[in-house]
């Protein structure tokens, strides 16, 4: 079975979504090789893409439709770790967040290659064209990486998630305004909590697409599943009500970032 491995909605705004983990399909031939825990696709970024969903006009979106499970989009094409000396998952994850085995067959080296190829590039090749577009229109991109994970997961992190984990890679994937920007409103959002370059940094795309003297600015935004799940678990439900009281705080980031980028393209 083969389908298309990403889907791209063109805007004419200086914002673009990535979103990397909320895809579900697994091709026939790597759902085979997973176990029960794998098939549960526990890992997901549950509903993101529901989330984020009109809350602004003109913003491009490139989304990954394979799971994590396939490859991981969000992880050095190398396979070097993101989070050296702790606990995270690889390009092709062996293990899920709680550090259970999700493989009933292990994909070797060559196995990984071929996804890579298959996967993992083309869908960084879309992205890549669709930063370039944008910063060709606007004289810079803003790249804000969609992501959510559960609270609790004692594998990677103690204790509780805040709810808003900003990233930038201690500051080296953008300007600080665009930093200021999105810490302003998670700062503000009453009832929430948050945190800049905690556990969560910037993934690979973060990390390799930020290039802010180039005009290319990346920032991370990693949600705690609680902020708009009913439960952190199967079935992974949407809770209207939790992301009614949500939206408005992403909306406000995005539509701060969109009016942001004419005082970026002036310094560049």
């Amino acid at each position: 079975m083969t389908m298309q491995v990403f889907e791209i909605s063109e805007g004419d705004g200086p914002v673009i979504l990535g979103l990397p983990h909320t895809g579900i399909w697994l091709p026939e031939d790597v759902a085979a090789k997973l176990n029960d825990r794998g098939r549960g696709l526990d890992d997901t970024d549950w509903h993101i893409e529901r989330l984020y969903a009109g809350l602004l006009p003109g913003v491009t979106t490139v989304r990954a439709l394979f799971h994590r499970y396939v490859i991981d989009a969000n992880r050095d094409p190398s396979g070097e770790s993101l989070y050296p000396g702790q606990n995270t998952t690889g390009l092709v994850p062996l293990t899920d967040f709680d550090g259970n085995p999700i493989w009933a067959e292990t994909p070797d080296a060559a196995e990984v290659e071929r996804r890579r190829l298959a996967f993992h590039a083309p869908y960084h090749a879309a992205l890549a064209a669709q930063v370039e577009r944008v910063r060709a229109r606007h004289g810079v991109a803003i790249l804000y990486d969609c992501h959510s994970i559960r609270s609790h997961i004692p594998f990677l992190f103690e204790g509780t998630l805040p709810d808003f984990n900003v990233g930038t890679n201690n500051g080296a994937t953008c300007a600080p305004q665009v930093a200021e920007a999105v810490t302003g409103v998670t700062t503000a959002a009453a009832g929430y909590t948050h945190v800049l370059n905690g556990r969560f940094k910037g993934g690979w795309t973060t990390r390799h697409y930020g290039r802010p003297r180039e005009g290319i600015h990346a920032i991370q935004m990693e949600l705690a599943q609680s902020t708009h799940l009913s439960a952190e678990a199967h079935p992974f439900a949407y809770d209207a009500a939790k992301a009614a009281r949500l939206r408005p705080h992403l909306s406000r980031i995005l539509h701060h970032l969109a009016a942001l980028a004419p005082e970026l393209a002036r310094k560049e």
